[in-house]
């Protein structure tokens, strides 16, 4: 198993993030993992760098820690054939350590280019598939075309290419995405504890690793670190299908106007109990997940790398699924 950091790019500055993934690096995570946002998911949150240019600063600052995106949509706001050259190239200035996640994206930063956003899943996912052929295809090298249904690619060659291609988990949240995860990926993408998901991908022939986040807000004590993930991050439990529909911020924080604190605990591992941390982490262990993202949402990313130096690390580290998940 490998744990991750995972960098809230709607809530901090470039700069910042940098500084915490130095520090992530410092504190033992295996890598760290970017989501790739145009938009916050609330204003409040008030960043939203380019995801790009911060991992390549990363990769020059920092010298073993993995570096993940969690995750880019290649399909609209870029075309894949831009993502399978920056892929390809911060493969290359990390020294190869560069893992591109890839999904089918959210309306709230592909609407943004006036191109739409599809209303239906399943061409979203029609479009995920020509789009990863065409990374795929242009790894090969040479110059390359491509005629899709929704994606074309004329006459285009990638000239930087690493030796080994970065490898490619896909975002699944149901069976036909995990297939997809397993017929055009190298590994596995979620934000759900559900074992489904894990099943749906081996079955259809997935043998990569499994990345999930992990919802938890540290805090010297429980009510502090809820408050806190109601004000800034309660978007995350609106569910994947509001997730991936709503255009704007403020749509967001009109979903969300009922969330509780309550209902902040119920999803969120929170406060200084270390045991708390362990269980959320177990689940996803059961699951099947091996790729675990440590996703805080509290209000001090300091104390919270403090926290997992010093109560997280070997706990987590010595997790294995439960009987009763075998």
């Amino acid at each position: 198993m490998k744990i991750g950091y995972k960098l809230a790019s709607e809530a901090f500055g470039p700069q910042e993030l940098v500084r915490q993934a130095i520090r992530a690096e410092a504190a033992g995570f295996d890598f760290v993992e970017m989501s790739d946002h145009y938009h916050p998911w609330l204003d409040v949150q008030g960043h939203s760098s380019f995801t790009w240019t911060v991992l390549g600063a990363i990769a020059a600052k920092t010298e073993r820690v993995a570096l993940v995106t969690g995750v880019t949509c290649p399909t609209i706001r870029y075309h894949p054939a831009i993502i399978a050259q920056a892929a390809a190239t911060l493969a290359l200035v990390s020294d190869g350590r560069f893992v591109l996640g890839v999904g089918s994206g959210e309306r709230l930063n592909e609407h943004v280019v006036g191109r739409g956003f599809p209303d239906t899943v399943r061409e979203r996912h029609e479009m995920l598939r020509e789009a990863l052929e065409i990374i795929r295809l242009l790894w090969r090298g040479g110059y390359r075309s491509y005629e899709g249904k929704h994606l074309r690619l004329a006459d285009a060659r990638v000239f930087d290419l690493p030796e080994e291609s970065p490898l490619i988990a896909v975002a699944a949240s149901g069976p036909r995405s995990a297939r997809i995860a397993a017929e055009l990926g190298d590994g596995l993408f979620a934000t759900e504890d559900k074992a489904s998901i894990v099943r749906h991908y081996r079955g259809a022939g997935g043998s990569g690793p499994g990345y999930a986040e992990v919802p938890m807000a540290w805090a010297p004590d429980e009510r502090t670190a809820a408050r806190e993930v109601l004000r800034t991050s309660r978007w995350a439990l609106t569910g994947w299908k509001v997730m991936s529909e709503l255009p704007n911020p403020v749509n967001f924080d009109a979903a969300t106007a009922t969330v509780r604190e309550e209902d902040i605990l119920e999803k969120f591992a929170c406060g200084p109990d270390p045991k708390r941390y362990v269980a959320a982490v177990q689940r996803y262990v059961d699951a099947g997940f091996d790729r675990l993202v440590l996703q805080n949402a509290g209000p001090d990313p300091d104390g919270f790398i403090d926290f997992y130096q010093r109560e997280l690390e070997q706990p987590l580290r010595r997790l294995r699924p439960s009987d009763a998940a075998s």
